[in-house]
């Protein structure tokens, strides 16, 4: 891929799908509300990141990962109530609904940032599914339908495979994303993870850093550049995905980790600028966050922004 990027736009596109708000029970731990809040934020305080409605991922492109029995019987609600469980949320039109538009909004963000060289899903991140099978709030696996289809957009113009890097930085492994790709020489799987946490049974990324409990910013962000390290050793991406977890915070009550909220920024500073450096595009989305206060998860995720986009704008001047 040539390293140059059209970088003409006149804002950052960031998708969203937060306006399909799932009726979960009372007292229910996943944390809807962040998402219209992460909207808000970003409009307040960041008026060049152009907030666009996410499309709804298609059957046909829900079929390049996920299996047509699972995506039938998902789809249509004849998915067991096991299932459901393992997934954690009441089967509806509505959670359907919202889960394709959350693997869409991660398919646009891919495609406009191999043109625009960064774009980003409010939402998204839903590392844990499988192809078969979805698990800890994960439907459909967002991260690998969107790289399936930015692979077989390129095909059509290139005989060689488009090659992408996956940096998932959620405090859980993201052991659905790792199985789907598991002997694919065409995308790259790195896993900076709590080691003690969920999932329990872990899959194999090509790169696993698996850290204790209690890590703090010092030895996560060096854990980090070595693995970055890592990666450029062992492959050369044509584009990045970017899991830009919330949760290895020292507040959230799933993570273990203890990194502070300058801490997580610098991380995603490191990671940008890492990008740039190399001249990669980069799709990024939010995954995981389950502060007490929703509003530290939120700006935690609105500083992912600030530091992209201090990216985007030093590339454009």
């Amino acid at each position: 891929m040539q390293k140059s990027l059209a970088r003409h736009n006149a804002a950052m596109d960031a998708y969203y799908s937060d306006q399909f708000v799932l009726p979960l029970p009372e007292g229910h731990r996943f944390p809807m509300a962040k998402y219209a809040m992460l909207r808000e934020a970003i409009s307040t305080n960041l008026p060049a990141v152009s907030l666009r409605e996410a499309p709804a991922a298609s059957d046909l492109e829900l079929a390049m990962v996920h299996t047509p029995a699972y995506i039938s019987a998902l789809c249509d609600g004849t998915i067991e109530a096991s299932a459901m469980r393992e997934i954690g949320f009441p089967w509806s039109t509505l959670m359907v609904e919202r889960a394709r538009r959350s693997v869409g909004a991660t398919v646009a963000a891919v495609q406009v940032a191999m043109q625009t060289g960064l774009a980003a899903n409010l939402a998204g991140g839903t590392h844990h599914a499988y192809a078969s099978r979805g698990g800890g709030f994960c439907v459909f696996n967002d991260i690998a339908v969107a790289a399936r289809v930015a692979q077989a957009q390129w095909a059509q113009r290139s005989s060689n495979p488009l090659k992408v890097a996956v940096l998932d930085l959620d405090v859980h492994q993201g052991n659905g994303t790792a199985h789907i790709f598991q002997s694919d020489p065409s995308v790259f799987t790195l896993s900076l993870h709590g080691e003690k946490n969920f999932p329990f049974r872990k899959e194999a990324s090509d790169l696993d850093v698996g850290l204790p409990d209690g890590c703090q910013d010092s030895v996560y962000l060096d854990a980090l550049d070595q693995a970055l390290l890592q990666l450029e050793h062992r492959f050369e991406p044509d584009v990045v995905i970017y899991l830009a977890g919330a949760d290895p915070y020292v507040g959230d009550r799933l993570g273990r980790l203890s990194l502070s909220v300058v801490g997580l920024h610098e991380r995603d500073r490191r990671v940008f600028e890492w990008c740039d450096a190399k001249v990669l595009p980069v799709a990024f989305v939010m995954g995981g966050g389950y502060c007490s206060r929703i509003e530290e998860t939120v700006q935690i995720q609105l500083n992912t922004y600030r530091a992209a986009y201090q990216v985007w704008a030093k590339q454009r001047r």
